[in-house]
């Protein structure tokens, strides 16, 4: 296969993976058995979290970098949502706001107190209600501070501004669940794939897709690779091999390049690195993580080397650039999931030099924890590059931004002159059967009250006769 590796110059070339010790690891977490396709782990400079089993409703661990090792059994978690969380993820410019999305329809977003959590968190920040389906996906905005995406299986994403808590555009392009989303560097493009094989590319604040490839086998996930103009995809190809295809973001018709890269039936998850220019490929249930440096020029994708692992992971958390060690010459960084000794060890991704002195060429400029423009900003129609920073001090500046959720009234949610709260008929016998007993429960319920009522309507009346029938001379 043409990913093996070849000789050719490149400072990465020798990028080894190397395992936490075992004091840097978290372990005696119970993480979730949900299979849906999404990493249930998030990562930020402060915390990591991790989506865990629980009944009753869903709920996911807050736990300080700073406490690795193991977990109390009763350590708090935020358990607000009814329903199963099937994805969660850090404010990129408020270290402790995240944000999670459920099967019970719901779009939360809660403020973690600095230290962690003292006891379990029910009360989010902001509910966001509008999507009449569960909720697969969420998303942060790059630049902005107060835009997040959310995707469910109703087919639609919506963009919510947090600085209202209302939803403001409903992207209603897509006709099967949505796989992913990406958006590119300033936050003015927005690649999805989907279950009906298409890859789209959408101007987000419009809705209009802009490019939409035809191909007969699936996408599963896309990621943009950052300022290049490309678009990388993971799926399984017509002969049931697990591929990636690198394309043109202004021309889908056909990728620029195909490579196959084994027969197994994981899902591939891609993560880039824009200031390295490195592509790291793990499949779900792998032990291993494959990486690439990707070009503009042939050969586009260039296989580096492999970290293998014998125990499969379900997910990975990743590390931003901020947060990495610099003097080890770190320049990416795992949090793995291995769900069957519910540990969670980090994996650094590190460039061997003797030098310590600062890497320039390893370390450009890059994004930062300060967003470029506001919602209401980016909503008019502006678009700014993020606001850069250099890791050679270390970080140390803390963001001064201070998160406001608004206050919100419970109404209904009118977006495109659709109310996104009505109901919306089933679209499987399954959820036609759930819905048929919820309602055969609500005539019950109504049944029973009617019937109290009226046994006390009758009472009543019996009372008032007799009051009338008692003469005046007994009282």
């Amino acid at each position: 296969m043409s990913w093996r590796p070849t000789y050719r110059s490149s400072k990465f070339r020798n990028v080894y993976g190397k395992v936490g010790n075992r004091e840097h690891c978290f372990d005696g977490i119970p993480i979730t058995k949900n299979v849906h396709d999404n990493h249930f782990c998030a990562v930020n400079s402060k915390f990591l979290a991790v989506v865990t089993e629980s009944a009753g409703g869903g709920s996911f661990i807050i736990i300080p970098l700073s406490q690795a090792g193991r977990l109390d059994s009763h350590y708090p978690k935020v358990c607000g949502h009814q329903g199963n969380v099937l994805d969660i993820k850090w404010n990129p410019f408020f270290e402790n706001v995240i944000a999670s999305c459920s099967e019970d329809t719901s779009v939360r977003v809660w403020e973690i107190p600095e230290g962690g959590l003292r006891r379990n968190m029910t009360e989010a920040v902001l509910e966001l209600y509008g999507h009449s389906r569960r909720v697969g996906l969420i998303e942060w905005h790059p630049t902005s501070s107060g835009i997040l995406l959310s995707a469910g299986y109703d087919y639609k994403i919506l963009i919510w501004n947090l600085e209202t808590g209302e939803p403001v555009k409903m992207i209603d392009c897509h006709t099967d669940v949505i796989l992913s989303m990406s958006f590119n560097t300033d936050g003015s493009l927005l690649a999805t794939s989907c279950k009906d094989k298409k890859l789209r590319v959408i101007e987000p604040r419009s809705g209009r897709v802009l490019q939409a490839s035809y191909k007969n086998h699936r996408v599963n996930r896309v990621v943009f690779l950052g300022n290049m103009k490309r678009l990388l995809t993971t799926g399984v190809s017509r002969w049931n091999t697990r591929q990636i295809a690198f394309w043109d973001q202004e021309d889908l018709s056909m990728p620029i390049v195909e490579e196959d890269i084994d027969g197994l039936s994981g899902l591939l998850f891609p993560f880039f690195d824009a200031d390295t220019h490195m592509l790291y490929l793990a499949g779900k249930g792998d032990g291993n993580i494959r990486y690439f440096e990707i070009t503009t020029e042939k050969p586009y994708i260039q296989y580096l080397m492999e970290f293998r692992s014998p125990a499969p992971q379900k997910g990975l958390g990743v590390m931003p650039k901020h947060g990495l060690d610099v003097a080890a010459c770190e320049v990416y960084r795992f949090y793995k999931l291995v769900t069957l000794k519910g540990l969670i060890e980090p994996i650094s991704m590190i460039v061997p030099r003797r030098s310590d002195t600062y890497q320039e060429d390893i370390y450009p400029m890059t994004a930062g924890t300060e967003p470029a423009l506001s919602a209401s900003e980016w909503l008019s129609g502006i678009d700014r590059d993020p606001v850069l920073m250099s890791l050679k001090d270390g970080y140390h500046r803390p963001n001064q931004l201070v998160f406001k959720a608004p206050v919100k009234e419970k109404k209904s949610v009118v977006v495109n002159g659709i109310d996104l709260l009505e109901n919306v008929p089933p679209r499987t016998e399954n959820e036609l059967l759930r819905m048929f007993f919820r309602q055969q429960d609500e005539l019950r319920r109504l049944k029973e009250e009617l019937t109290t009522k009226d046994v006390r309507i009758r009472q009543l009346e019996l009372e008032l006769n007799n009051l009338k029938n008692v003469s005046p001379k007994d009282v």
